[in-house]
């Protein structure tokens, strides 16, 4: 029997997106609807090839290795903030992400964050909470107009991939 019969859902959790300074900038993602995905986990996170015989099975191997992706909507309370920042802050590196350092280094070409996903479970009788940490997450987001005007947040982790 699991440690908990409560089934979790989009109430329980909070997303927070960190840089890779020693004290990170940080922001929890905020009006966010709820709908965090992350796609594409495989053992080992390596790509599967089969191999043929004339045309009949002969071997599975693991090949290139395979690169997640995550997604989540927000609705927009304000474009940039130089306090809270948002995330078009995050991805472009102003407001308050201007002097973001990518978790992949100082000099490193690629701007990347460490994006964590934690899911209450202490409170419904888990032994602790359960999160998911993303390293070295490249991020990329697009802007809708609309009722309400949103942002779309996409990204690719080439980093590690902790689940607790």
């Amino acid at each position: 029997m699991p440690a908990s019969t409560v089934v979790k859902n989009f109430r329980d959790a909070t997303i927070n997106i960190k840089d890779g300074t020693g004290t990170p900038i940080e922001m929890t993602v905020s009006l966010e609807n709820g709908d965090f995905s992350l796609s594409g986990l495989m053992s080992g996170q390596k790509e599967t090839s089969v191999y043929l015989d004339r045309g009949a099975f002969a071997s599975i191997r693991h090949t290139n290795q395979t690169f997640p992706t995550i997604s989540l909507t927000a609705h927009m309370a304000y474009l940039t903030d130089n306090t809270n920042g948002s995330l078009l802050d995050v991805v472009r590196k102003t407001g308050e992400f201007s002097s973001a350092v990518s978790t992949l280094g100082a000099s490193a070409d690629a701007m990347a964050y460490l994006i964590e996903f934690v899911c209450e479970g202490s409170d419904h009788g888990d032994g602790a909470d359960h999160t998911i940490t993303l390293d070295d997450v490249v991020l990329s987001v697009d802007f809708s107009e609309g009722d309400p005007n949103s942002f779309s947040l996409s990204g690719t982790v080439y980093g590690s991939i902790t689940i607790a």
